[in-house]
């Protein structure tokens, strides 16, 4: 939680003949250790950018608070080195990924609770430069002031959602579409995993949304994939989603401890 590990070689380490030879499990390599340690939204969430950086999501450590060195998202060199701020405002984000044309980084984040079972919405954001604020916690959704902390605050002042998603919807894995499998009126659009709310009155999330964009901004957003969700029941939690090289995609499901492939036939 407080560190990140590399390990060095993994497949070759992971090859069974050589690892059938092997006396021991490769040795992890501390690349950093300062990482916060409170564990209220203290899952970590990585991903390699496309410029060669590791960028990691600090969550704030509360529902609601303002509190300095959280709430936003980072990047260091594969080194350890070079840790700087990408995005701040960021209450709790556990999926980003790259534009394929634009290279601009989105991300889900997941709006604070006790406002209301409709009341704040998830967002997917993205960021167009550097050091970004996105609101939190003074304001939500680009357009909801936090009865505590948004006093005197103005959300003109931050960057709005590109999309604001469903209120407690739990977004967490989120994809754009680089393949060739699905059809091209697919690529470039956004895929979200929805775990699902926990505290809301009637459940919402439990699938898989889709965001479509154009011209760089959204157009919609609707359901792409369903059924976890079987009236207020559920059987399975959709938790992240990741591309394949053939263009299908993989969605993790952490209630049904399975993972899933969507592909596409003409």
């Amino acid at each position: 939680m407080h560190r990140i590990i590399k390990f060095d070689n993994i497949e070759s380490s992971l090859d069974s003949k050589l690892a059938a030879n092997s006396s021991r499990p490769p040795i992890a390599k501390i690349i950093y250790a300062d990482l916060p340690t409170e564990a209220h939204h203290g899952w970590r969430y990585l991903n390699l950018g496309p410029d060669h950086k590791l960028y990691i999501a600090i969550g704030a450590p509360c529902n609601i608070c303002d509190q300095e060195g959280y709430a936003k998202i980072a990047r260091l060199n594969l080194d350890g080195s070079g840790f700087e701020l990408v995005a701040h405002g960021v209450r709790n984000s556990v999926g980003f990924t790259w534009h394929p044309v634009t290279k601009q980084l989105w991300f889900t984040d997941n709006g604070r609770d006790w406002m209301g079972d409709d009341s704040p919405p998830d967002e997917l954001n993205k960021v167009s430069k550097k050091g970004q604020h996105f609101g939190y916690p003074y304001c939500h959704g680009g357009l909801i002031l936090d009865p505590e902390f948004g006093k005197d605050k103005s959300c003109s002042d931050y960057v709005g959602p590109v999309q604001r998603l469903g209120a407690h919807v739990a977004s967490l894995g989120v994809n754009i579409y680089s393949g060739s499998m699905f059809p091209s009126n697919y690529y470039g659009q956004v895929f979200i995993a929805e775990h699902g709310s926990w505290n809301r009155s009637k459940k919402s999330g439990y699938r898989i949304s889709q965001v479509k964009i154009k011209n760089n901004q959204a157009v919609s957003y609707e359901s792409f994939a369903t059924g976890w969700l079987q009236g207020q029941s559920s059987w399975g939690r959709p938790t992240d989603i990741k591309e394949l090289p053939d263009g299908s995609l993989l969605v993790s499901d952490d209630q049904a401890d399975a993972i899933y492939r969507i592909s596409f036939q003409k």
